[in-house]
């Protein structure tokens, strides 16, 4: 049975149970603080079972991208070594919110396996809850007894918290699962040991297939479980392993989700798979992490040096490291192979298919930035192993190249051992925990339960229509952190502030009690469909009525800024053509900031074209036409343009203005005309194919042309109030190039006039003709000196100084027939001697400088100079 097959009768096997299919969200999230990507089926849902909001119907079923780099077995490093972990899964996922509970769950989970997809049952093991005396729960013996109805005693194992307990976090809903085993293994291997005794070992071929997990619990800040009100199921089952029982094979790496991306690898690298352990562990690894980038990207997240974008990098680079180390590939070809996966996946998840060119142009410009980093890496390597004492490099030193440049650390312990030298891999590991430490400590936050005032199942947002509104608060928790100190989160039954969203900021003001006590709302975000406000302190009469006030200078400002971001996208798809697409966006008070792709630099001429359109629509005065809570569909069919990465409900906000129309959940002015003015202030390169515009609006824009303004009296006066300033400041560069060059000359000739006066300073130590000496000339000077006098003898050592603006230079030259005979180098000289003037550099062995920021050190680096010849 094709892959395909698969996803798709899972979908309609509970679609017939009256489940509605749903899309996988986007892999990457965007209101949730606790999650960088979806690592689970659920997390797209869990304001369902937190109660936050209420799905259209109460049995749901998808296909669910996940992306897994840490936890259980899902460790980046491990992947590509064992047969069925991956970064990028799918999770075939089943979903009843406070509908069906463990009988039907487990009931249709048995008949799908065994009767609709033929699995035999003697290849089949469940595992049930064993209870856990610490948090009182007792064995789940509902489950148990349900399981007695289709599986035999024997096969039904009981598991630890560790194994048989789901918790969303270290807070939230939880409750007891049972797993589905499946033991893949051949009769004779079967014989030898049971399936029983290998389950939850990590065996490749006695695998979990798929686990049922019954929400009924909430785990408290304090440890403690309480009831939920409603029972939810949540199951999940691995697509990729369904995958390899159903295709009769022994290995994820053999099903059709995988063997055409491998056999392109094989095409591409001219190497083959199944023939050598360290080649195919390089391209199981290959394989799997460009579903992980290549999904990513088009869900929205380019890599980059921070956060989510952060482990997008480091698993591309992982696996072009894979592909340089072993299979000896030096060049990019990663990104050739996202055809194979666009055509694989296309059907079942459009994004690949859309995003493919954007995918491809990304991953090609990562992997040759990667592959450039990795040449200066083996340089600054080979450099350690030149300086390197002993025969083992200190832990400190490769963890540098590993922080600073990026350069993998098992790559680095593999060319040590071929240069005979050993990885002081403890001193390493402490380096990486202690970053680690620093890294956990700066964003560790705690964060206390609710304490719930009124139930108040759905808060409103109403900052649509106003800025002030009277509110209660229903709710209100303390979180800490090292970041941000004590601070309280609120949240009221209905309220005027925005959450940031949608690339828009979260709205500012303030709270006022009928006793004249203010609080400040700092900032407001929206976290599992529940908005809420940040304050620094908990207000006095917590249990009464408060007048809620916006920031309206904040939210005006944020809203020019907003409504500009739409036309500018109208502009740039007008002027650059259809193929641009929103690919991000920050909307602040002060500024806004637009990604797009396009696949050029915009020139002069462009950039005006698109300022001009858009302050063409503000001319035109076009007013908001809004549209709330219409079906997504009927918005599209209007024109409405959706963006790739964002996740919409049913219902959806449409905001036109003329003739650009966005789905849109952001605050905008009335009329274009408020926006005043737009203005780009820079245009440039995020990553292939991405550009971003950053620009400016209204009192931003106002403060921009008048320091503008203000400069330009201020160069005209210096100017003399020349007639024509532009013409004057041309005619002062061209008068001040000529004068550079004529020092430069004056430098030449005084560097030729003391030639022969340091011919006669020269003295002899050791064999070598030695000088060291402090010079007023350039840097240029100091090398034409050096070289010249190089050009008279095959047997100097020159040691020159100089300070200019509080700076200090040395520059070394040695002939190169010392550097051959007497092993000398320069560049170990002068970043040697650099420390005494606090600085640093390098260069070639027979000639190098430095430069430092103490010049009173010249001297005594001048002294020590000699001790090389000693």
């Amino acid at each position: 049975m094709k892959s395909q097959d698969i996803r798709s009768q899972f979908l309609s096997f509970f679609e017939e149970k009256k489940h509605s299919i749903v899309q996988s969200a986007p892999m990457v999230l965007k209101d949730d603080p606790t999650l960088m990507f979806v690592n689970s089926g659920m997390a797209p849902f869990k304001e369902y079972f937190l109660g936050n909001a209420q799905p259209k119907n109460n049995r749901l079923t998808d296909s669910q991208k996940c992306l897994r780099v840490s936890g259980k077995h899902n460790d980046l490093e491990e992947v590509g070594y064992d047969t069925y972990h991956h970064t990028l899964f799918e999770m075939l996922g089943n979903w009843s919110f406070g509908d069906y509970f463990k009988k039907e769950a487990i009931a249709w989970a048995w008949e799908l396996l065994t009767e609709v997809f033929g699995i035999d049952k003697d290849i089949l093991y469940v595992t049930v809850f064993e209870g856990d005396d610490e948090d009182g729960i007792p064995m789940d013996t509902e489950a148990y007894d349900i399981w007695k109805q289709y599986i035999a005693e024997d096969r039904i194992l009981k598991g630890n918290k560790k194994d048989n307990f789901w918790e969303m976090g270290d807070q939230g809903p939880c409750g007891p699962c049972s797993e589905i085993h499946v033991d893949i293994r051949s009769a004779e291997e079967k014989a030898k040991i049971s399936g029983k005794d290998l389950v939850n070992e990590d065996h490749p071929q006695v695998v979990e297939i798929w686990n049922l997990v019954f929400m009924q619990y909430n785990r408290k800040a304090n440890g403690s479980l309480e009831s939920l009100p409603n029972k939810h199921i949540d199951t999940g089952m691995g697509f990729e392993r369904l995958c390899m029982v159903l295709q009769g094979v022994q290995s994820n790496y053999d099903t059709d989700v995988f063997t055409p991306i491998i056999r392109e690898i094989e095409t591409i690298t001219n190497k083959n798979y199944g023939k050598d352990e360290k080649i195919d562990v390089a391209i199981r690894v290959i394989s799997d992490h460009v579903r992980a980038v290549a999904f990513s990207i088009a869900d929205g997240q380019l890599p980059s040096n921070t956060g989510a974008g952060y482990v997008i990098r480091r698993i591309l680079r992982r696996a072009v490291r894979y592909g340089f180390t072993f299979l000896d590939i030096k060049e990019p070809f990663i990104y050739k192979l996202v055809d194979v996966l666009s055509a694989k996946m296309g059907d079942a998840f459009p994004e690949i298919k859309t995003q493919k060119q954007l995918v491809k142009n990304v991953i090609k410009e990562e992997e040759q930035s990667f592959l450039r980093t990795l040449d200066q890496g083996l340089i600054l390597l080979n450099r350690i192993v030149e300086e390197n004492k002993g025969d083992t490099v200190l832990g400190e030193k490769a963890f540098e190249l590993y922080d600073t440049y990026g350069f993998p650390i098992d790559l680095t312990a593999l060319i040590l051992s071929e240069k005979g030298l050993k990885l002081d891999e403890k001193g390493f590991n402490e380096q990486l925990q202690k970053q680690k430490n620093r890294s956990r400590a700066a964003s560790e936050m705690s964060t206390d339960d609710w304490t719930i005032l009124t139930d108040d199942a759905e808060e409103e947002f109403i900052g649509y229509d106003t800025l002030e509104a009277n509110v209660k608060i229903t709710r209100y928790r303390k979180v800490t952190s090292k970041k941000d100190g004590e601070m309280y989160q609120l949240v009221f039954n209905l309220t005027p502030f925005y959450p940031e969203g949608g690339g828009q900021v979260g709205d500012k003001g303030y709270l006022e009690d009928t006793h004249g006590d203010v609080v400040y709302i700092l900032d407001t975000k929206k976290e599992n469909n529940v908005i809420i406000h940040f304050t620094k302190n908990l207000p006095k009469h917590i249990n009464e009525s408060f007048k809620a006030v916006v920031d309206e200078n904040q939210r005006y400002r944020t809203e020019c800024n907003h409504t500009a971001t739409h036309l500018l996208h109208q502009a740039l798809r007008e002027i650059l053509g259809t193929h641009v697409e929103q690919k991000g966006s920050a909307v602040h008070s002060k500024y806004l900031r637009f990604d797009f792709s396009h696949f050029s630099k915009l020139s002069p001429e462009e950039l005006s074209d698109v300022e001009s359109f858009v302050n063409a629509r503000i001319a035109e005065k076009l007013p908001l036409v809004e549209k709330r809570n219409i079906p997504k569909e009927e918005a599209i069919a209007e024109g409405a343009m959706s963006l790739f990465g964002e996740k919409y409900g049913d219902s959806v906000r449409a905001i036109r203005f003329g003739q650009s129309i966005e789905l849109c959940g952001g605050t905008h002015v009335n009329n274009t005309s408020d926006i005043w003015h737009f203005k780009i202030v820079s245009e440039g390169a995020v990553a292939a194919g991405i550009r971003r515009i950053e620009a400016i609006t209204n009192d931003a824009a106002k403060d921009f042309y008048f320091e503008n303004s203000r400069a330009y009296s201020e160069m005209k006066a210096l100017l003399n109030n020349a007639q024509e300033p532009v013409k004057a400041l041309q005619n002062l560069q061209d008068e001040n190039s000529d004068l550079k060059k004529q020092i430069e000359t004056l430098l030449k000739d005084k560097a030729k006039n003391i030639k022969g006066e340091l011919k006669n300073e020269l003295t002899e130590i050791n064999g070598v003709q030695f000088l060291a000496k402090k010079l007023d000339l350039d840097a240029g000077g100091l090398k034409d000196v050096a070289f010249e006098l190089g050009s008279q003898s095959d047997n100097l050592f020159l040691l020159f100084a100089t300070e200019n603006d509080g700076k200090a230079l040395l520059s070394c030259y040695i002939s190169k027939e010392l550097v051959a005979s007497k092993g000398l180098n320069a560049g170990q000289v002068v970043r040697e001697l650099g420390k005494y003037i606090q600085g640093g550099g390098g260069g070639q062995p027979f000639f190098a400088t430095a430069g430092g920021k103490n010049p009173s050190g010249i001297n005594e680096a001048l002294e020590k100079a000699k001790d090389y010849l000693k």
